[in-house]
């Protein structure tokens, strides 16, 4: 059976990244990078589910077999996530969004439209591909 797909929405919030499941509420977590988030979060999903044993709770369904977690990111949590890896200069040239603009939305100052999100998506995902199909 394939595992359960858990969705995690994931934000930038300043200094820090926070999460939260959509199917397990009240479960949330925080880090100060995306991979001391992630530490965090399966720590949290942890204690939040042996809670919900003391408690003699029932445990969401999607949570009773094997589940894998999902990060659906803010397009501010990704820019800045991955910063260090992607300038907001490469992006704009996979993207063909304006560096500027890049800039705009990992400081929040603005939401990019959902055409906008596409766009970067579409982008970091071509290259994936690209990078995918090379070998040494």
């Amino acid at each position: 059976m394939k595992p359960q797909q858990i969705i995690v929405e994931l934000y930038h919030t300043g200094n820090n990244f926070s999460a939260h499941l959509l199917d397990l509420p009240g479960c949330i977590a925080t880090g100060s990078s995306y991979l001391e988030l992630k530490k965090n979060l399966s720590e949290a999903i942890e204690l939040h589910l042996e809670g919900i044993r003391e408690d003699q709770e029932p445990i969401p369904e999607i949570f009773q077999n094997e589940w894998v977690l999902e990060y659906k990111f803010s397009a501010e949590a990704l820019l800045n996530a991955y910063s260090n890896i992607f300038t907001k200069a490469a992006l704009s040239r996979i993207t063909g969004i304006n560096e500027r603009q890049l800039w705009h939305y990992a400081s929040g100052i603005r939401k990019p439209r959902p055409k906008q999100v596409k766009r970067i998506e579409k982008g970091i995902h071509e290259l994936g591909q690209e990078l995918l199909a090379l070998s040494m």
